[in-house]
């Protein structure tokens, strides 16, 4: 590496690298993602097609004043809109005629210049106050019939202004590598934009959502799915581009609170038939877990006022008092009927309390949940189907949504502000040419009549009839356990077995047709005993002499005792296990019975397919057959939005063969809460090396890394850390520093790719309902100015319209040209263990990911953590030390297990 141009690095920028030096140098090396090698890639027939990118022109010499707004007391998010409203319209002279964007928290933006640097204002809007003071805050609110007056002062001062000449610079194919994009201009224009949609939907992060867009739809358990769109600002190779996109999200539904309650939870559902009915401490968790933070309205009076959940009253509604303002005790429930001549008709339940730390409560009954609140908790299998069926759209579909939303009355452009700033945004999808890459020749196992393939159809799936898996493996000693099902369905267990080693045995897979032990059949309940549970699989693990390679568990249904048996099975006994439903065994497909043997096959140490040509024959310039490289793909899982204890949990996988590289070992860690960047990299990383170096007898002479689930405000950082984390495991060993390659893979964005056919009947163009190829790739118009980065996508979409997948590389050392690593990506998709088809993944992200979830599934245990977090906090406590994963056993550890 020398001093001017460090390895990996095509520029410079502003972006410090602390705690390492150029050699031979005193000054901190600079660290920059990597700059695209070349002008894309060229290998593939071309294809036409259409992104939901849509060009914003802006005028780079238009000035922009930033402002800094204090607004007090603090409001909410739609009483800070109002206010924002009342202070234009009342003020047009003070700020100078302008219609300034707001962000809805502390800035303001302007296209002229205000009156002065610095402003006061009071506006006074009609809001209820509550005063909270008072013992029993709501009832004493109840008897104003007037909305007062509220006061709210705000101070404006002027912060900046700059003009878009540095982004134009930034844009432009002459730009100077040395300039960062300014993100100063780009957000102020972001937030330009946001602000015609920002008045009329609800924001989601950088979403909107608005019933008005039609197609709301009950999804169960008391939400409702809401039809809405994505919008963000991105710098392209064809300038500034708005990507605009068709999204779905669960919000909370808008009804009485007993009625949401008899949906959200099932011990609940006759409720309004039981209205004498109280709850168990262990209900009452239930209900308050449903209902915290949940804003609502109460429907006994006229209000606009609304109140956040905090709680539940300890005591039922019938017991509970109240002082009134001369200090007398009163009785809530006679209140309600001297006040409102309204007889509370639920009175063992308790009421709502809505305040942190005063007495305020709320009969359950009274009161409406607030339309527009996201549904925060997790959702279930059936509402996740429901929500996903709501936003699978074909192609041809999704575009006239995403085109309705660009024209329509609460779209990005639907707002007078574009124009105060001079922006002209496209109404037209980009229209840009994509390359479709060829499928690689395939190699299975020497004992089929089939040995090799190359995946013809337009899906690119290959079928494994007459053929052998690449390495099939020898399964003699193993087991099965029943739970739950049917003396019928269980009567069908010797016939699945039968048919599961003959289907094996037809994909050069040996399982023998005799279990070790006779095949246990127990019932569902022991799924919910996590001790009687893992005595059961001791037991069988104890009568096949302790010597078991495989253990098929058979479930009447899905069951959350999966993640304790998977959790004792890896480490407490050190078996590999395969789970099936018995509705699958009824029918007993050869489809369903192979991707069964493929996964056992796996998971005991076979693998399913072989690139015909290595990777070091398709990119001589680099790789060779004596020089083995390893692929890495790292991933973080976090708890759902809800949770705020649990930990999260990070995995590592490594390739542990060459030139094959299709077998991967992982590495687990849970670590703090939310946390991104993965802790315990280095010795993760360094014990995936020890392990390469035991299989190979050689380190990797390259390292490939993929780093799943990294959004790209935190590219800097984990390139920052993580890097330097990859490099220290190399450093244990004794002058081992390998060219190193660090790509970020993103599944969770929002462009979409459609392609654009000319309909020789019509002659004119036309968009088709299909999905785009696999193996279609995009590395021009629609990717970043200057950095390495393309769209792949690998796979073909069966259902809604194919997302494909971003690989931005950050770090390149090995220096890559785009067609080589395309052609590298687009290869290993086709290794993946568990199919015959390309997967939309490269695989050591795919495995890291899987591995992750493997990884919480061991922290899930069958008793609730309710428990731990059943008493209402006044503020969020720091989240605790990580429960450490439980250790896996040896004789699995090298396995892939997970997959």
């Amino acid at each position: 590496m020398n001093q001017s141009a460090p390895e990996g690095l095509h520029g410079r920028t502003s972006f410090p690298y602390k705690g390492r030096k150029v050699r031979g140098s005193d000054t901190k090396e600079a660290l920059v993602a990597a700059r695209r090698p070349d002008s894309g890639g060229v290998e593939g027939p071309v294809i036409t097609l259409l992104a939901n990118h849509f060009v914003v022109k802006f005028d780079p010499s238009l000035k922009i004043y930033h402002y800094n707004v204090e607004i007090s007391p603090s409001p909410s998010k739609e009483v800070a809109r109002m206010i924002k409203q009342k202070l234009v319209e009342n003020n047009s002279g003070l700020l100078s005629g302008a219609h300034p964007a707001y962000d809805g928290r502390k800035n303001i933006y302007s296209p002229v210049e205000f009156q002065n640097d610095k402003l006061e204002f009071f506006i006074s809007l009609p809001i209820p106050t509550t005063k909270l003071g008072l013992p029993f805050g709501e009832l004493n609110c109840f008897p104003q019939k007037q909305n007062q007056l509220k006061v709210f002062r705000i101070n404006i001062r002027h912060v900046s202004k700059f003009d878009g000449k540095d982004l134009r610079s930034y844009l432009s194919k002459e730009g100077d590598d040395w300039i960062p994009l300014p993100q100063d201009y780009l957000h102020a224009l972001d937030v330009v934009l946001r602000e015609g949609p920002m008045e009329k939907c609800i924001p989601v992060g950088r979403s909107f959502y608005s019933s008005s867009m039609g197609g709301t739809k009950e999804i169960g358990g008391g939400a409702i799915g809401w039809r809405g769109f994505f919008q963000s600002l991105r710098p392209t190779q064809q300038g500034l581009a708005l990507n605009v996109d068709f999204s779905i999200s669960a919000f909370h539904e808008s009804i009485g609170v007993i009625l949401y309650l008899q949906k959200r939870l099932d011990f609940l559902r006759d409720l309004s038939q039981r209205k004498t009915r109280s709850l168990s401490d262990e209900e009452r968790k239930e209900v308050e877990k449903a209902l915290r933070n949940i804003r609502v309205f109460v429907c006994h009076r006229e209000t606009v006022q609304r109140y956040r959940v905090h709680g539940l009253t300890e005591e039922a509604t019938e017991n509970l008092y109240f002082p009134d303002r001369g200090g007398k005790n009163l009785r809530l429930v006679d209140y309600f009927k001297d006040h409102y001549n309204y007889d509370i008709q639920f009175r063992n339940l308790p009421c709502l309390q809505i305040s942190r730390s005063k007495p305020c409560y709320l009969p359950m009954e009274l009161c409406m949940i607030c339309e527009g609140q996201k549904f925060l908790g997790k959702l279930s299998d059936d509402q996740t189907a429901r929500i996903l069926k709501m936003g699978c759209q074909r192609p041809k579909e999704r575009k006239a949504i995403i085109d309705g939303i660009m024209r329509g009355p609460v779209g990005p452009t639907s707002g007078s502000q574009a124009e105060e700033f001079k922006l002209q945004v496209s109404r037209e999808m980009t229209r840009l040419n994509g390359r479709i890459l060829q499928p690689p020749k395939l190699k299975l196992g020497d004992g089929g009549h089939i040995r090799d393939i190359t995946p013809s159809r337009r899906d690119r799936q290959w079928n494994l009839l007459d053929s052998h898996v690449f390495q099939g493996t020898r399964i003699e000693r193993w087991a099965l356990i029943s739970f739950g099902g049917t003396p019928d369905q269980k009567s069908n267990i010797p016939k699945f077995i039968n048919q599961l080693s003959q289907r094996c045995e037809q994909l050069g897979i040996f399982l023998n047709k005799s279990t070790i032990v006779s095949p246990q059949f127990e019932s569902t309940q022991v799924l919910s005993n996590v001790y009687l549970l893992e005595s059961k699989l001791k037991k069988i693990h104890r009568a096949a002499s302790n010597n078991l390679r495989l253990l098929i568990c058979v479930m009447e249904k899905k069951h959350k005792g999966y993640a304790d048996l998977k959790r004792i099975a890896e480490t407490s006994v050190g078996v590999v296990s395969q789970c099936c439903l018995y509705p699958n065994l009824g029918k007993l497909s050869s489809q369903f019975l192979a991707n069964l043997a493929l996964k056992i096959n796996a998971k005991v140490g076979g693998c399913t397919v072989a690139l015909y040509n290595s990777l070091p024959s398709q990119i001589p310039r680099l790789l060779r057959l004596d020089e083995p490289v390893i692929f890495m793909g790292a991933d973080v899982t976090h708890p759902h939005p809800l949770d705020d204890f649990s930990p999260s949990v990070a995995a590592v996988v490594g390739s542990m063969n060459w030139p094959a590289a299709n077998k991967y070992v992982s590495r687990m860690r849970s670590q703090t809460h939310r946390q991104e960047i993965i802790q315990d990299l280095a010795a993760m990383v360094g014990e995936l090396l020890d392990d390469f170096y035991q299989e190979v007898n050689k380190l990797p002479k390259r390292i490939i890394f993929f780093r799943d689930g990294v959004s790209e405000s935190q590219f800097y950082k984990v390139l920052k850390e993580e890097l330097q984390a990859v490099k220290e495991a190399c450093a244990r060993f004794p002058g081992y520093k390998p060219p190193i390659t660090f790509a970020v893979v993103q599944k969770r964005h929002h462009t979409r790719l459609f392609p654009f056919e000319i309909d020789p009947s019509s002659m004119q163009n036309q968009p088709f309902d299909e999905n785009i190829p696999p193996g279609t790739v995009v590395d021009t118009v629609i990717t970043h100015p200057k950095e390495f980065d393309f769209y792949l996508c690998s796979h073909w979409g069966v259902k809604g319209t194919s997302r494909p997948t971003h690989y931005h590389v950050l770090w390149d050392e090995n220096h890559f040209t785009s067609d080589e690593l395309q052609k590298l990506v687009y290869n290993l998709c086709y290794t993946f263990v568990r199919c015959t088809k390309p997967v939309s993944l490269v695989p050591p992200a795919y495995y890291a990911h899987l591995a992750a979830y493997r990884g919480r599934l061991y922290l899930e245990r069958s008793e609730s953590i309710a428990c731990m977090r059943s008493s209402p906090t006044i503020s969020r406590p720091a989240p605790p030390k990580a429960t450490p994963l439980p250790t896996l056993s040896e004789n699995i550890k090298k396995l892939m297990f997970y997959c």
